[in-house]
């Protein structure tokens, strides 16, 4: 019997990520890097416009509301500046002034922007890998939303934030940084698919989960049983070919553990795997899992057919 795979790859060479992919896979990323950089480059604006008609270091102290960039300039981050109390933090700005921006003369301001900017820039920097995801959901999810809105399929999805249900429109805003679950009914029964859930017989988040549950019990009860689950994959948005292998290495052993898990409960969900970076020799090994069944369906996230195929599969489930 022909695998749900067969239905877009014809092997290990079809999962293989191609130049073109990878080269625009590194523009989209710089282009989202640059959008979540927009609000940090505006509050440099501001605290230069803010401090520029100081004489001399010292009189930032006196200058209201900067309190917080300063303290970002001592390289102190906001996750860091919330275990401090009121003297550390003086003591901080204390030491930035004294030792970068007295020294920097006459172009102190421009010393104080530059290291709030540095240490805004590693904040960014290690924020990266949240927007590597929510670029990867994006794609997932848009994909499971064609899926349904092809077979007529009426679905809810389920705000981070709020926490409610919302009914899904198609061309819900911003759905991708919010939805953490999509649920709808079809003929098998009411389905959810979970994004990032913590599966207790795993004892692991996965990044994708889909379960035989009505939308009020997915996240609250369904998801501790086993046997909801109907299919569980990883979902690797990374593009650069140089990690491609340690993706899949922790890919793959989160999904040997799902296997390992299932399987000692007497269950038995589909796995699979959706990579945005793929090379010739992880390709490879995706297939052969693929052939023997371990695997029972995988996609390249750079191409839209692939990623249409299997989301798919995943709502005739």
């Amino acid at each position: 019997m022909a695998g749900p795979y067969q239905q877009h790859l014809i092997g290990p060479e079809s999962l293989v990520t191609t130049h073109e992919a990878t080269r625009a896979g590194f523009i989209s990323i710089a282009l989202e890097k640059n959008h979540q950089a927009t609000p940090t480059i505006a509050e440099a604006r501001a605290l230069h416009a803010a401090t520029s008609q100081a004489q001399n270091p010292a009189d930032l102290l006196s200058v209201k509301g900067i309190e917080g960039a300063l303290l970002t300039a001592a390289g102190i981050s906001d996750k860091a500046a919330s275990h401090l109390n009121a003297e550390d933090k003086v003591e901080a700005i204390q030491g930035l002034i004294a030792d970068f921006l007295e020294p920097a003369g006459t172009a102190f301001v421009d010393e104080l922007v530059y290291r709030f900017l540095l240490t805004r820039g590693e904040t960014l920097g290690g924020s990266m890998r949240n927007i590597i995801g929510i670029v990867a959901r994006r794609r997932f999810t848009r994909s499971i939303i064609a899926a349904l809105t092809i077979v007529g399929r009426t679905y809810h999805w389920f705000h981070s934030d709020s926490k409610t249900w919302v009914t899904g429109t198609g061309s819900d805003v911003d759905i991708e940084q919010y939805v953490k679950a999509i649920t709808w009914q079809s003929a098998l029964g009411d389905k959810v698919i979970a994004y990032n859930l913590n599966v207790p017989l795993v004892k692991k988040n996965i990044d994708v989960c889909l379960l035989s549950s009505k939308k009020e019990d997915a996240l609250k009860a369904a998801y501790k049983v086993p046997n909801a689950y109907v299919a569980l994959g990883e979902l690797k948005g990374g593009i650069d070919p140089n990690g491609a292998d340690e993706h899949w290495k922790t890919a793959n052993t989160a999904l040997s553990r799902i296997r390992g898990a299932f399987t000692g409960a007497g269950c038995f969900p589909s796995t699979f795997f959706v990579g945005a970076a793929i090379v010739d020799s992880m390709s490879k090994e995706v297939w052969g899992q693929l052939e023997t069944g371990q695997l029972v369906n995988a996609a390249n996230l750079t191409n839209a057919d692939q990623v249409a195929s299997l989301c798919s599969w995943l709502v005739g489930l």
